[in-house]
């Protein structure tokens, strides 16, 4: 099973703000900020992820603009998890709003028993945290991606055993993970091939020709085939990770560069949650034609503290962002994963004050409360001086 949560953050928004469901809000910077997440009220209007907050506001004058609540969505994701580690303890948390499920465990005999534990599932979520999901049901990881997303918000699709390429030959060739926008016009136009069927019909010698060295994945993602196995990867992690698939094309630095920075900002409360100290700091970017490239850095003592990785993260982006063109996708890495305690360097002290104050204010921000922002970069930057 795939849960893929609808519109994460603002619906981790809405969840605070119950009076403004069914309204044109996005979460977001309102100056030269960009779009994280939009209301599907609003998208209907144009508005998407990560377009520039002013762009927004022109296209749909009448957007709510949300500020970005430091330590909520983690905090939301945690606990949306463990709701599904009531139905199976196979739980693998791809990012912070995505993740597949095993339901082996479950002794379900039945595949009604099954679809409706899940349909549980997906109530209590939105029960007790307020939050719409979309699942998919299907007999691997690919399939189960796919069905999820089709049919959101609080879509709900299943595919039985054996129906796999059924199911995918009439979708869009652009349904396929890692078949983006440009791609997918280009094998329509260049190659005829607009279906996810219209892989299965082609030769091997054609495939070839069209997708190279790989056509031999791209037919059996066309038909269904995956043997990926669901890994919690939870016990003892050597890596913490996100990443971040851009709806449009993103060209403009300074806005990657706070996207990253909020996975810093994100990714390190799980660091200091499982006790953990990191000491590699990998950024990787991915342009439309799914070239890719990364850069790395290690400092000379590993933490769990986010103030010694914000110094790295332009360095490291302009040196994985080689080609000055605009990107799809970037990820943020950390990994040298080190254990927490016996910490003995001569800043240890220092570190130890921080670690406590950076709880201190954890603590003050808790439950979606912004009573005190934690870090200058998640302020909204303010006009330009003339």
């Amino acid at each position: 099973m795939h849960l893929d949560a609808d519109a994460f953050f603002v619906s981790c928004e809405l969840a605070l703000r119950p009076d403004l469901r069914g309204t044109r809000c996005a979460v977001g910077g309102r100056e030269r900020g960009i779009i994280s997440s939009a209301s599907y009220e609003a998208r209907a209007c144009g508005v998407y992820t990560p377009m520039p907050t002013q762009r927004a506001l022109k296209i749909c004058p009448d957007l709510i603009l949300l500020p970005h609540t430091a330590g909520l969505y983690g905090k939301v994701s945690q606990q949306m998890f463990d709701l599904c580690e009531t139905l199976t303890p196979l739980v693998q948390r791809n990012s912070i709003d995505e993740g597949y499920l095993d339901l082996a465990p479950c002794g379900l005999a039945h595949s009604a028993e099954i679809e409706a534990r899940v349909r549980g599932l997906q109530q209590r979520i939105w029960a007790e945290l307020q939050v719409p999901v979309s699942f998919g049901l299907a007999p691997n990881k690919l399939v189960a991606q796919i069905a999820s997303k089709l049919r959101k918000p609080r879509g709900f699709v299943v595919v039985p055993p054996g129906d796999e390429a059924s199911f995918l030959a009439p979708l869009s060739i652009g349904k396929l993970p890692g078949v983006g926008a440009k791609t997918e016009a280009n094998l329509i136009e260049t190659h005829g091939v607009r279906l996810i069927g219209d892989v299965v019909m082609r030769s091997d010698r054609e495939l070839e020709t069209i997708f190279g060295g790989s056509w031999r994945e791209m037919l059996a993602a066309a038909r269904g085939e995956d043997d990926r196995p669901v890994e919690t990867g939870r016990e003892d992690a050597k890596s913490y990770s996100q990443q971040e698939t851009f709806g449009r094309d993103l060209a403009e630095f300074a806005a990657v560069e706070r996207i990253v920075k909020r996975m810093v900002d994100e990714l390190l409360p799980k660091v200091r949650e499982d006790k953990k100290r990191v000491r590699t700091m990998t950024v990787k970017i991915r342009y439309p034609d799914f070239v890719q490239e990364s850069h790395g850095r290690s400092l000379t003592t590993a933490t769990d503290l986010e103030g010694p990785f914000y110094p790295l993260v332009a360095p490291l982006l302009r040196a994985a962002w080689t080609q000055r063109r605009a990107l799809r996708l970037v990820s943020v890495r950390f990994s040298n994963v080190e254990d927490g305690s016996g910490q003995l360097e001569m800043f240890a002290e220092v570190d130890e004050k921080r670690r406590r104050l950076a709880g201190v204010l954890d603590r003050l921000n808790e439950g979606g409360r912004q009573a005190v922002v934690q870090h200058g970069h998640q302020l909204a930057p303010g006009p330009k001086s003339p």
